[in-house]
């Protein structure tokens, strides 16, 4: 972007002040003061694969615990940039990946594991989703310790996920003895007229010592406290968490496509951005 000329450097400075709030803060940026701290707007080339200094493949088609249809892979044909925009498609074909695993639908997952993570602050993507029986979108986090810990013991934060209803998204935490059914999940219903397939909606978490809330398009979903937990149980989100971004293909919690069901199906994201709240 160029900046216009200003006469004297209080006016460059607050030129750019403006520029910066009005761009790359969130909307309710006067209840909250956020410092932008990572991004991939997806402004690459048209057919060039995600920043790869950003993001990492997650492949293979052994269900990922969901029971789930599709192979995840690093094709071009399956995620991309384009028109200013990250493009994850499903496609409804035959496909064995690297794993052997024979699978009926190829589709991409994408994570910032390995490249970037933080504990707290906002987390927020504008996307327009897929939609469709049997399709599951998601923006989601898990916590960096997975491989040690492992599920459900890391915590997963998911920010979005639709399972194939156009006006409704949900929320929801998974950590241990609060995980898969038993998840603290909250439906979310968009305004009337409103879907999740017909525009771009920003869906954000933003995340605290001993608070996480939800957002979508800046309007609070639910906030989560160590109070909503079942007894007994433990919150788990004070350590970093990274970043991930998938449609899957069928599973146990959205069922599985059927004769309604079109392909491709499309997930656009136009960014990722994260900040760190300002101390004042």
């Amino acid at each position: 972007m160029r900046l216009p000329v200003c006469a004297t450097l209080l006016a460059v400075s607050f030129c750019c002040a403006l520029v910066f709030r009005s761009e790359m803060t969130p909307a309710h940026a006067a209840e909250a003061q956020w410092k932008l701290v990572w991004s991939d707007e997806f402004n690459g080339v048209d057919g060039s694969p995600p920043d790869l200094a950003k993001w990492t493949y997650d492949t293979g088609g052994g269900g990922w615990g969901n029971k789930e249809l599709e192979s995840y892979t690093s094709r071009l044909e399956n995620v991309q940039q384009r028109g200013g925009n990250l493009v994850i498609t499903a496609i409804k074909e035959p496909y064995t990946g690297l794993d052997t695993i024979a699978r009926p639908y190829s589709s991409a997952r994408i994570t910032t594991k390995g490249q970037f993570l933080q504990a707290y602050g906002r987390f927020e993507a504008r996307m327009q989703l897929p939609l469709g029986k049997g399709i599951w979108p998601a923006f989601w986090l898990l916590g960096n310790d997975i491989d040690s810990v492992r599920w459900p013991g890391a915590g997963e934060i998911d920010v979005m996920e639709n399972i194939g209803e156009a006006g409704r998204i949900y929320s929801t935490l998974h950590g241990p003895g609060y995980s898969g059914a038993k998840g603290i999940s909250a439906p979310y219903d968009l305004p009337s007229g409103e879907t999740v397939n017909g525009g771009f909606h920003t869906y954000a978490v933003e995340w605290a010592p001993g608070s996480i809330r939800f957002y979508l398009d800046d309007k609070l979903i639910v906030e989560r406290t160590p109070k909503n937990l079942p007894v007994g149980t433990r919150w788990v989100y004070d350590h970093p968490f990274f970043m991930i971004l998938n449609v899957a293909v069928g599973g146990g919690w959205p069922g599985y496509p059927d004769e309604t069901t079109t392909f491709p199906q499309r997930m656009l994201v136009d960014y990722v951005r994260v900040y760190s709240r300002v101390r004042g």
